[in-house]
């Protein structure tokens, strides 16, 4: 189910490049953050933002299960994730009503796929939605990994992950490498300018304190150049080990991430370093190819 919101001409707000949205519509403890920071972002940005909601009905039937109890259960389990994902869908109008906007028809998707997501994203500037309910919830997939692993590397837009609880970002937090992937996501970031009165701190990881801080000055001097302020910390400790507490002692508000310094981008990437953010983290998290 799609459904697409455009917002009244008469609001007013920065040109930027962000001027369409795709927001999530789960039903998770996650969905009322993603509409509240869709709406927000479209707002500032004159933006149109969409409404999406996927749900693959055969997660929830067993074909194995033969017990009448279970397939009760299955069923039952069915339903209410159906009546949360309509409950959403209202809540969303409901949002959008209140700032005052035009609401288009209703394009229903008869089944939710990965390729459904991807070509919806295809056409959008950024998707928010509460990643961590692909972990915790069935209602889209049964392997969260490997669904994270290849949304992200179509590539096809940012992801902004959301928590369950909305704050403020003030504080952004930038995972570098030094990669160009890593760097593409960091400009990325700064040229969406989200947040453009968020102060950046960029922190790296690695075995070369020397080479490091040269990136590092060089990361800054491009952030600065955006208008943004900015402080850098190298550390020796693995990125794994790091980047939280890190996120944690700095009070970040956001958590900002890209592909991996090697070819091999999602096996590090979500192997090690973001599902350990987004399992164990309590900060929103934008992804980026």
């Amino acid at each position: 189910m799609i459904s697409r919101i455009l917002f009244d001409e008469v609001i007013t707000g920065p040109q930027t490049t962000i001027k369409r949205i795709l927001v999530g519509l789960g039903g998770t403890p996650f969905t009322p953050t993603s509409i509240r920071r869709a709406i927000e972002l479209a707002q500032s940005h004159q933006a149109e933002v969409t409404g999406v909601t996927l749900l693959d009905e055969s997660n929830f039937i067993d074909d194995a299960a033969e017990s009448p109890i279970q397939v009760l259960e299955d069923q039952e389990r069915l339903a209410k994730a159906k009546v949360l994902i309509e409950e959403s869908v209202a809540a969303f109008h409901a949002a959008c009503d209140k700032w005052g906007l035009y609401q288009r028809p209703i394009v229903k998707k008869i089944e939710a796929t990965f390729e459904t997501l991807v070509e919806s994203a295809c056409h959008h500037d950024l998707v928010v939605f509460g990643l961590k309910s692909v972990l915790e919830y069935d209602f889209l997939c049964t392997d969260p990994q490997r669904f994270l692993v290849r949304l992200v590397a179509t590539g096809v837009a940012p992801l902004f992950a959301v928590t369950d609880k909305y704050r403020a970002i003030t504080r952004a937090l930038i995972a570098y490498s030094g990669s160009i992937q890593s760097a593409n996501a960091m400009k990325r970031f700064v040229q969406m300018r989200l947040w453009p009165d968020a102060h950046l701190k960029i922190v790296m990881c690695g075995k070369s304190k020397d080479t490091g801080e040269r990136l590092l000055s060089d990361a800054a001097a491009y952030c600065r150049g955006h208008g943004y302020s900015v402080e850098c910390q190298f550390s020796l400790d693995s990125p794994r080990k790091f980047l939280l507490k890190e996120a944690r002692q700095s009070r970040a508000d956001l958590i900002v991430m890209g592909n991996s310094a090697r070819g091999v981008m999602m096996r590090r990437v979500f192997g090690d370093i973001a599902l350990e953010v987004l399992r164990n983290g309590n900060l929103p998290v934008l992804l980026s190819q």
